[in-house]
């Protein structure tokens, strides 16, 4: 479990399906810049649940937690690519729930787990350039874009710029 000012970033618990369903899952505003397509029933939410209860087992994935209503509200995740190196997996809050500081959050809560598990000298973060939130994230955290890459979205049958960025750490 990972404590911030206002979150909790944990292990995903299967009795919030129906949390992340009306929080994330099902709207679409949530999956634009995501690799998932939005969940459309209540079986389908429980469903994923499942996965994700399994998924994060064995790995270094979370549910987002609001601390003040206790709700399951988005997720994140971070892979170590290399010695010394970390990448998020993916930042995603419902909604609902940004322009309130809480990606800045995840985000220092994902560099932090990086530092102590795996003593990582640099973070990666990559955002589609069409995202300006999620640019602006990286941008005001102190990361610098080292690179783009053209990537396809089979949802959407298109494709589209990743920008990446780094985070040296000292």
């Amino acid at each position: 479990m990972i404590e911030t000012a206002d979150l909790i970033l944990d292990k995903a618990r299967y009795c919030d399906w129906k949390d992340m369903y009306e929080n994330v899952w099902s709207r679409e505003e949530a999956a634009r810049y995501m690799y998932w397509r939005v969940t459309e029933s209540e079986e389908d939410a429980r469903r994923r649940a499942e996965r994700s209860v399994a998924f994060q087992k064995d790995h270094d994935a979370f549910f987002i937690y609001e601390k003040s209503s206790g709700r399951a509200i988005g997720f994140a995740g971070i892979k170590n690519i290399r010695p010394g190196v970390c990448e998020e997996s993916g930042i995603c809050l419902g909604p609902d729930y940004t322009g309130k500081g809480y990606g800045k959050q995840v985000l220092q809560a994902l560099i932090d787990l990086s530092r102590e598990k795996y003593q990582v000298t640099s973070f990666i973060y990559k955002a589609r350039q069409e995202n300006a939130v999620s640019r602006h994230l990286a941008e005001s955290n102190g990361f610098s874009e080292y690179d783009r890459e053209e990537a396809y979205d089979e949802r959407y049958d298109q494709t589209y710029t990743l920008i990446c960025y780094e985070k040296k750490l000292s």
